[in-house]
């Protein structure tokens, strides 16, 4: 069992994890998904010791992984990663990347390495290939030879990193059966994907990460057929409308208000939808955020959720909550027309203040 209690991973510019919690069991097969940016492959990265948490805590059945001057050695005799890369030794034949890292590793005997890695790699139907090259393989095949060289090491929990991200579709397929086929030894494994067609297809359960956190959790059906959130919902069927980033040094009113409006008509927008969405650009960004801040960049997010919007705000600088700080008409015409508003600051944050809310 794997579990992650509060995990905050913070970088110069970006705070990609502000309070992850969660627990996989198992013989799970969990896939991760969200938008770009929400350190999904970080995650698993700090499974692996690759990257540490800046606070928070790892277990792995009971023990913490985080702790000062832990063994990540032995944990990687249990743990298996496959890299988005592949991350194949590229001078050594098929038959040598798998006996290798029981050498490094394992410190097994090189003939019982040797039968060993024979024995995976014609379980997987790549023993006619064992001294190739990694340069004469197709990208399935690179993938494939990258999991038998996790199986050789008798891996508990297998990490996946993007496994399709550079495969053709038929390629994806043979990557999916051969996780299902993994599945029926137990084996548990942690799925990092942008495919979610794949992702639905290979899941036992689906963490949905956005906002620093994970979202929602789930199987396949609760996520894709009936997500409790509305940001989970935009994602899956990805009815995520725009993403704008406003220089407020430099840009161009219209330009901006013309592609909200592109956006309203495309998605047949009422009305009444229209002008929230161009009121909450000309009131709040334009006249209440870029009049205190004139200098900041803001982001600029909407999703939508049957007929209502939820709107993301984020801007750097100071501490800033208009809702508090503003009582100007625009301001006034603001809340008449949004609902469940909420603001935060994260301090190590790129751009730090947030607001959250929906209109009416």
């Amino acid at each position: 069992m794997i579990r992650f209690e509060h995990i905050r991973k913070e970088y110069e510019n970006a705070t990609p994890h502000k309070d992850v919690n969660g627990v996989i069991n198992d013989g799970d097969i969990v896939t991760i998904i969200g938008p770009s940016g929400t350190g999904k492959s970080t995650l698993l990265r700090m499974i692996n010791g690759l990257e540490k948490p800046t606070s928070g805590k790892i277990f792995y059945n009971d023990e913490e992984i985080t702790a000062e001057n832990y063994d990540y050695t032995k944990l990687r005799r249990k743990v298996g990663m496959i890299f988005q890369s592949f991350n194949l030794f590229n001078n050594c034949t098929v038959l040598d990347n798998l006996v290798v890292p029981q050498l490094d590793i394992l410190k097994a005997d090189k003939e019982q390495a040797r039968k060993k890695a024979m024995d995976v790699l014609k379980k997987m139907g790549l023993d006619a290939h064992c001294n190739k090259m990694p340069s004469q393989l197709s990208g399935g095949q690179k993938q494939r030879v990258a999991i038998a060289r996790a199986l050789v090491m008798d891996p508990e929990v297998i990490l996946f990193d993007e496994p399709t991200s550079a495969l053709d579709p038929a390629m994806v397929y043979e990557v999916a059966n051969t996780i299902k086929w993994l599945a029926s030894f137990n084996t548990t494994m942690i799925i990092v994907t942008h495919d979610m067609a794949f992702a639905r297809d290979v899941s036992t359960r689906i963490f949905y990460m956005d906002d620093g956190e994970i979202f929602e959790e789930g199987t396949p059906e609760e996520i894709f057929d009936h997500p409790k959130r509305s940001r989970t919902k935009a994602f899956v069927s990805n009815k995520r409308i725009v993403d704008i980033l406003i220089d407020g040094s430099n840009y161009d009113f219209n330009k901006i208000k013309n592609q909200l409006n592109d956006y309203c008509e495309s998605q047949k927008f009422s009305s009444s939808l229209t002008y929230h969405v161009t009121s909450v650009f000309e009131e709040l960004i334009v006249q209440v955020v870029l009049t205190h801040k004139s200098d900041a960049t803001v982001e600029l997010s909407l999703y939508n959720n049957d007929e209502k919007l939820e709107y993301k705000i984020k801007y750097d600088g100071e501490p800033f909550n208009p809702y508090e700080e503003d009582e100007s008409l625009s301001m006034i015409i603001f809340k008449n027309i949004i609902s469940n508003y909420s603001y935060q600051f994260h301090e190590n944050a790129h751009r730090g203040n947030s607001l959250k809310f929906n209109s009416k």
